[in-house]
């Protein structure tokens, strides 16, 4: 399986072929535990469906090893009435990370009379600024990092937590054990991992309309917990100056191309496409995250497709409100698919650059399109790979053009929804009442909708 994993990352594609071959023969022989779910991510070619297989057979024998420890525990709850609501976020990522930098104005924004916040921490303190934000955002902040996932449970039961809500998913330092011995009446998926748990691990998953259409339920073990536009929240950061170019490391007057995803989200596919761009605009250049691992290969790939190397222009790792300011000097973000691109591109909207997608029918390829709907830009969404590259060189090769879809962005995104974290929490507040009103009631988790604010 090496082609699911540290091939990707070094983009090393010599049997990138093979990885859909190996994945679908691995879930068709239906063996536990042999593919990590967040590697299918970026597998071209799988369905949703498929990625609900995945996350079943990954899980299968822990959730059955779990069952006697759940029932040793036997955790009771307190289904009255009460003032506030009790919900709890379970993560490793409270820290400057993207998760917490998407997330901390909701949270901020938390009408403290309705509901009550309680963060389950599992990660380290790097003691810096948002950890700080965190800490005065939540009521109650709880390090359950040194805890077993039976003593973390305890500590949730405890804290009479009445919804749960995980944050990592099947991501890197994931505790899903806490999970599968249900401290909680009612546990959401949400925001860390971009597809379903399986494993009736959570009971809902806070998604959109654009992300999972009411017909795509079957992919997924969670039920539908419907935002009003897009599943994923985002602040409104201070957007410095932009540096020079010169100063970033790009060509003063040469057109920028963009795509700040993490190496493994690369495929053949789309760096064909994006090396077809480079040739059809002059002086264009790429503009990607820095990679010791994949840098070489990617100068490589591109000149086997006939592009110089040098077009290849890598940026280095930078604190989110740097990372701001120099993306402001993109012209165009280009998605990855079927990984697609979550708070890069938020941010690169955010920060005024438009960005072409192409959505798959899996959550991880939908994402871009998701929020491209809510801050009113479904036109750069295209509808296969063609249209992709058409949407994208249209755009570039047309400056009109582009500067009315850059006017259009910047107009929007101070009044759409995308951007309107005060909205966004009441509508989150609103499903989560929901959520709780069906489960004192004896109702199943079921679809439900939140109002729009």
């Amino acid at each position: 399986m090496r082609a699911l994993g540290r091939d990707r990352s070094m983009c090393a594609w010599d049997d990138f072929a093979q990885a859909s071959i190996d994945a679908r023969l691995s879930l068709e022989q239906a063996r536990s535990g042999q593919i990590p779910p967040f590697l299918l991510l970026s597998v071209p070619g799988l369905s949703a469906g498929e990625h609900r297989v995945c996350s079943e057979l990954w899980t299968r024998d822990r959730v059955a090893a779990s069952r006697a420890e759940r029932a040793r525990l036997d955790f009771r709850f307190d289904l009255t009435i009460r003032d506030k609501l009790r919900v709890g976020y379970l993560s490793n990522d409270f820290h400057d990370h993207a998760t917490a930098h998407l997330l901390i104005e909701t949270l901020e924004a938390n009408d403290r009379a309705r509901c009550e916040l309680h963060a389950f921490s599992f990660g380290a303190d790097d003691r810096g600024l948002m950890r700080g934000r965190l800490n005065d955002a939540f009521d109650g902040f709880h390090d359950v990092t040194t805890l077993s996932d039976s003593a973390a449970a305890s500590a949730v039961h405890a804290a009479q937590i009445d919804i749960l809500v995980d944050l990592k998913g099947y991501t890197r330092g994931a505790r899903t054990g806490i999970l599968m011995l249900r401290p909680a009446p009612v546990q959401v998926n949400f925001l860390g991992y971009p597809g379903t748990l399986g494993g009736g691990i959570c009971d809902y998953i806070i998604t959109d309309p654009f992300m999972t259409p009411p017909a795509a339920a079957a992919d997924y073990s969670e039920s539908f917990a419907y935002m009003p536009h897009s599943y994923q929240p985002h602040g409104r950061a201070a957007l410095g100056p932009p540096p020079s170019r010169a100063e970033a490391g790009l060509p003063d007057s040469a057109f920028v191309f963009c795509c700040f995803n993490q190496a493994y989200k690369l495929t053949p596919a789309v760096f064909d496409l994006w090396c077809r761009l480079l040739d059809a605009i002059p002086d264009s250049v790429l503009w990607l995250l820095a990679s010791d691992q994949a840098e070489g290969n990617l100068r490589g790939e591109a000149l086997r497709r006939g592009v110089a190397p040098g077009r290849l222009v890598f940026a280095p790792e930078m604190t989110q409100s740097e990372h701001l300011r120099r993306l402001q000097l993109a012209d165009l973000v280009l998605d990855t698919a079927p990984y697609g691109a979550h708070t890069t591109a938020s941010d690169a909207l955010w920060a005024g650059v438009p960005v072409v997608s192409c959505a798959g029918d899996t959550f991880a390829s939908r994402v871009a399109g998701s929020l491209l709907h809510a801050v009113g830009l479904p036109e750069l969404i295209a509808a296969d790979e063609a249209d992709y590259l058409a949407v994208a060189l249209t755009l570039a090769a047309e400056p009109d053009l582009l500067r009315a879809a850059k006017a259009k962005l910047q107009r929007n995104r101070l009044v759409a929804p995308l951007f309107d974290a005060p909205a966004y929490a009441r509508s989150l507040q609103d499903l989560y009442d929901q959520m709780w009103l069906r489960c004192r009631s004896g109702a199943a988790a079921g679809p439900i909708w939140a109002s729009r604010s």
